[in-house]
């Protein structure tokens, strides 16, 4: 199988417009012949296309769905915007599509409205409610069994109020058979130093940072991480870190970007890096 015949997980999301882990479960649901070479799953062309053809359907019912769910958010309905989605989680879709099909793009498209003066600061946190609710309930969901594959921690720094992105991407992780350590938002710089100091199988720290203003809070934070266990990665990322050097200024070995899929990927490289015996430096 030549690499010209095949495609990179990213590649395959891409060639189909989804999510990174939405090409990912197709591979580990089966959906997708994959064959592993090194740290790499490759998949043949043809078996793409032919997931295209088949999916279409389903990417029109799902958007559709989608649009729903938003304006139930918005309406602050709980009960039937997690009635919607457990009709995804009958159908087709595991808990890790939900949110990245669903739940998040929701999000993000409330966001962009809320900017635009579109959706008033009460619709805004009506919606934003429902989603807490739904993520939390829906986390219930994201454990895994086999093998333990390290332990990763996540926190939003002091004076950063939001918990979706840093819930978000920690069930993502768990999906992918990794424990979490999740500390919320606005957590203390010495709380997350005393958190991950207690975790033996300690794999990486990540500090999400959604607001502005808060880069001295993110500072501090690095600076507790790295004295509490030196040596042990860390990871900057969120919609307030616009580059490598503001996060590396702030302390970081690896700035993630914005989204939660960059997050996985980033602990997917330090563990494929720590399996491989290259040592926890990443930097």
């Amino acid at each position: 199988m030549s690499a010209a015949e095949t495609m990179t997980i990213q590649e395959v999301a891409d060639s189909l417009g989804v999510h990174y882990m939405t090409a990912y479960r197709y591979v580990r649901q089966g959906r997708l012949p994959a064959t592993r070479l090194g740290a790499e799953w490759r998949i043949q062309s043809s078996d793409v296309n032919a997931l295209r053809t088949k999916s279409r359907r389903g990417t029109a019912r799902t958007g559709a769905d989608r649009e729903a769910l938003e304006r139930r958010m918005l309406a602050g309905d709980s009960p039937g915007a997690w009635w919607l989605l457990q009709s995804h989680l009958g159908g087709g879709l595991d808990p890790s599509g939900v949110l990245t099909e669903m739940i998040a793009p929701a999000l993000h498209s409330i966001g962009e409205r809320w900017t635009r003066g579109e959706v008033s600061v009460a619709a805004e946190h009506r919606a934003t409610s429902v989603a807490q609710r739904i993520i939390g309930h829906l986390g219930l969901q994201f454990g895994r069994r086999g093998k333990d594959r390290g332990t990763v921690a996540l926190a939003a720094p002091s004076g950063d109020l939001h918990l979706l992105p840093v819930a978000i991407a920690a069930d993502l992780l768990r999906w992918r058979g990794f424990e979490v350590v999740e500390l919320g938002g606005n957590a203390p710089a010495d709380a997350i130093g005393d958190a991950v100091a207690q975790e033996p199988r300690l794999l990486a720290v990540g500090i999400v940072s959604t607001v502005s203003g808060h880069e001295n809070g993110v500072a501090l934070s690095a600076s507790s991480v790295r004295a509490a266990v030196p040596g042990i990665p860390i990871f900057i990322g969120g919609g307030a870190v616009s580059s490598e050097p503001q996060a590396r200024a702030m302390g970081a070995d690896l700035w993630t970007g914005a989204g939660s899929n960059a997050a996985v990927e980033t602990v997917e490289r330090i563990a494929g890096s720590a399996e491989g015996g290259a040592g926890r430096s990443v930097a």
